[in-house]
């Protein structure tokens, strides 16, 4: 973005003995967009009947060993790319050892010392001039693990296993959130730059992007990092703010009561909009993490991430400045207009060669409107970029009116065909013959002699012929040539008194 902006001031909270600065890191668990699983080739659909995608390797069977899905090591280097990160060319998986139902393997592979992405940064727009970078640590690729089902039984839990050995991107921040909006604000631009990647589908609700929220407090001014509580498995920005808010206000009155903030993992309540514990912090060595013996070290050939690099696509930010620039259009609308890849490759097709602004107008406020009133997305449209881009043409060359455009868009959303043919047909054309409206001009002024002595004296009492010969011709007669006709017509009749 060539626009400059300024940092937001930190959100500080206040306690009774002064205020409180805090301090948010985000551990983002993001899938890979694969049909296949990182070391195995089952498959990772979701919705799938429980245990039906489990491989041989996924379910721990002796003498199974993992292979790499090379292509989600594309994936990951890609999302690398596209938060401008280094790209380590040498990366280790190692095993995180823990027993749970859910992990058969009684490990799990990650990454902790040699991750496969290093540094990089995020840029997050909070208000109109108002923006900062927050920079990511690192990505490491991992397998997830299953999941336990406690509600099925009242005596029993299930474990279903077909999430085990999905690849996972756990991106790591580093500590620079300030508030529980820009936290929001990362993830969303996190999620919005992988769809635009076609890296991470992005989908909160089904479990494809989820996060662990590290928060600390700190008085206001100090540089120093408090002792933080991790926040697990959020996948919903506004518990994750609500999460945020809540814990940071609780350890701010701990410490105030001369209590001590205990490094450890807790779970929030969105009933009660409360955290609670869950269990003390580990660290790495409670996990005994080692190389994985089953993994050579993972060696990428420069040639290859450069053949990556390639294939990225123009980015949010950039696009957004690109269409501003090129179509005119306000900074808001090409906001609205690059949330979706697809939106915006939809605003791009229909404005090709036209007004961009009246493109952005059409689809944000009639397409968009349309799409949620009746649960459809762009890509299932019953109106095609290039009939909306046609509508448009038809206001530009006087064939139909604003309101005869919407009328016509509805047609075309609810039996389809070519605009021009459809407005034809459905006689939904202005009346553009001058002799025509000359006439319609006519029969107002001799209907209304009163109005015209008005329009004589006041210049501002001419619209109410405009209205007359609109309403006279159901609203078909072209008004920027009625409202010529009447004012050429409303100074003949000065000239010859």
């Amino acid at each position: 973005m060539t626009m400059e902006h300024s940092e937001p001031e930190p959100e500080l909270v206040a306690g009774i003995t002064g205020d409180w600065e805090m301090v948010v890191g985000l551990e983002v668990h993001a899938q890979v967009a694969s049909n296949s699983k990182l070391f195995s080739s089952a498959s990772t659909d979701f919705g799938a009947e429980p245990n039906s995608s489990v491989d041989f390797v996924d379910a721990a069977m002796p003498g199974m060993l993992p292979v790499i899905n090379e292509f989600c090591i594309e994936q990951a280097v890609r999302t690398g790319l596209g938060l401008k990160a280094s790209i380590n060319r040498r990366s280790v998986f190692d095993r995180k050892n823990y027993f749970y139902p859910d992990l058969p393997q009684g490990y799990q592979i990650s990454q902790l010392y040699h991750p496969i992405i290093g540094e990089g940064e995020v840029f997050v727009e909070l208000a109109p001039g108002v923006g900062k970078r927050i920079r990511v640590e690192h990505i490491h690729l991992e397998q997830d693990a299953g999941k336990s089902l406690h509600d099925m039984h009242p005596d029993l839990s299930f474990v279903d296993l077909n999430r085990t050995g999905v690849a996972l991107m756990e991106i790591v921040s580093f500590p620079d959130i300030r508030s529980p909006r820009e936290a929001a604000a990362y993830i969303l631009k996190l999620r919005q730059i992988m769809r635009y990647l076609g890296t991470c589908d992005g989908n909160m609700q089904e479990g494809s992007l989820r996060a662990d929220v590290n928060v600390s407090v700190r008085r206001a001014g100090s540089g120093e990092l408090g002792t933080r509580c991790e926040i697990k498995n959020m996948n919903s920005t506004r518990f994750i703010q609500q999460a945020i808010e809540f814990e940071a206000r609780r350890q701010v009155a701990l410490l105030e009561d001369g209590g001590e903030v205990r490094q450890e993992t807790r779970l929030y309540d969105p009933n009660s909009g409360t955290t609670r514990s869950m269990r003390s912090k580990e660290d790495a060595q409670d996990y005994r993490y080692f190389p994985c013996p089953d993994l050579l070290p993972l060696e990428l050939e420069q040639d290859w991430i450069d053949a990556i690099a390639e294939t990225i696509p123009e980015l949010p930010d950039e696009r957004k400045a690109r269409l501003v620039s090129q179509y005119g259009i306000t900074a808001y609308d090409a906001d609205v207009l690059v949330a979706e890849r697809h939106h915006a490759d939809f605003f791009e097709r229909t404005a090709a060669g036209r007004s961009g602004k009246q493109a952005a107008n059409w689809i944000i406020n009639e397409l968009f409107g349309r799409l949620n009133k009746e649960g459809l997305t762009v890509e299932t449209s019953p109106v095609s970029a290039e009939q909306l881009g046609s509508i448009i043409d038809l206001i530009e060359d006087g064939i139909v009116s604003g309101k005869m455009a919407k009328a016509l868009f509805d047609v075309l959303w609810r039996e389809g065909g070519d605009p021009r043919q459809v407005a034809k047909q459905r006689n939904m054309t202005q009346i553009t013959d001058s002799d025509a409206l000359e006439a319609a001009v006519d029969e107002v002024f001799a209907n209304a002699a009163a109005q015209v002595e008005r329009a004589l004296a006041n210049p501002r009492v001419a619209g109410y012929f405009v209205g007359q010969v609109m309403k006279l011709t159901a609203g078909k007669a072209d008004p920027r040539q009625v409202s010529q006709i009447v004012g050429r017509k409303l100074s003949e009749i000065r000239k010859s008194r």
